[in-house]
């Protein structure tokens, strides 16, 4: 995702907030992390709600082993997992699963670290945008209000590898309040191309405005984009919102 555009060549905005694409580069046919039974099944057409079945005891199965260990070489595999296998294989099993269910959530946190990631530098200056000041939001995700482009790698990593290590809900109270954050930041953004416009509009005519923004047509694009892709993280800031409540109530599945 760049700073004037919805989405980058490896991210593109989605129902979910973020979609990663396929990196295209070599990679095991199967993650070891995974049951090597229900890969060999996923490319064969499966009934849906036979996959299903799948997608929630593969997801279940993943957490309560990481949960389980204290061999630090497994938490990073599994962290790492879309970096090293690809995320065609959660995809395959995750995807379509319900946000108010724990491979939906998993898929969605998954994804939120792969965009954080590849994305870190315009993230962190998203993120300044959004959270001037620091607040509760930056005490709960444990970022200031100026990170750089590593902060936003380590944060990436320690939201994920804490829903497999530590309290599952407040993991996703960490990945809520950061989409909530990067969405403002993104709105901000938005408000900010359109002023641009306006301004150079006014005080220097159509020719002034193209000059500071492009065409009118071209900023509103612009704008729009950034607004679409913000209001996706929104709706994936409130699926966090209520797994978390789903969790500490014995119910995300």
């Amino acid at each position: 995702m760049s700073t004037d555009s919805s989405s980058s060549g490896s991210i593109q905005s989605s129902r979910s907030g973020f979609l990663a694409s396929p990196s295209g580069s070599a990679r095991p046919a199967r993650p070891a992390q995974l049951d090597p039974a229900i890969l060999d099944h996923l490319g064969g057409g499966l009934d849906p709600e036979v996959i299903s079945e799948m997608s929630h005891a593969s997801a279940a199965a993943l957490l309560d082993r990481v949960h389980h260990t204290e061999d630090p070489q497994i938490v990073r595999r599994v962290i790492t997992l879309v970096d090293t296998e690809g995320v065609d294989i959660i995809a395959q099993l995750w995807s379509n699963a319900e946000p108010d269910s724990l491979p939906g959530i998993l898929w969605r946190l998954y994804l939120l670290r792969t965009w954080m990631q590849r994305n870190r530098e315009q993230i962190a200056r998203l993120w300044r945008l959004g959270e001037p000041v620091a607040t509760t939001a930056s005490a709960i995700v444990g970022v200031d209000e100026t990170p750089d482009a590593e902060d936003i790698a380590r944060t990436a990593d320690s939201i994920l590898s804490g829903a497999f290590t530590g309290d599952f809900a407040v993991a996703l109270d960490r990945a809520s309040a950061f989409t909530d954050v990067i969405a403002n930041g993104l709105r901000v953004q938005a408000h900010r191309i359109t002023a641009a416009q306006k301004d150079a509009a006014a005080h220097g005519g159509m020719q002034g405005a193209q000059e500071a923004q492009g065409t009118p047509h071209d900023a509103q694009t612009r704008a729009a984009r950034l607004m679409h892709t913000a209001a996706n993280l929104l709706t994936t800031s409130r699926d966090f919102h209520e797994g978390a409540h789903l969790w500490r109530r014995g119910r995300l599945e």
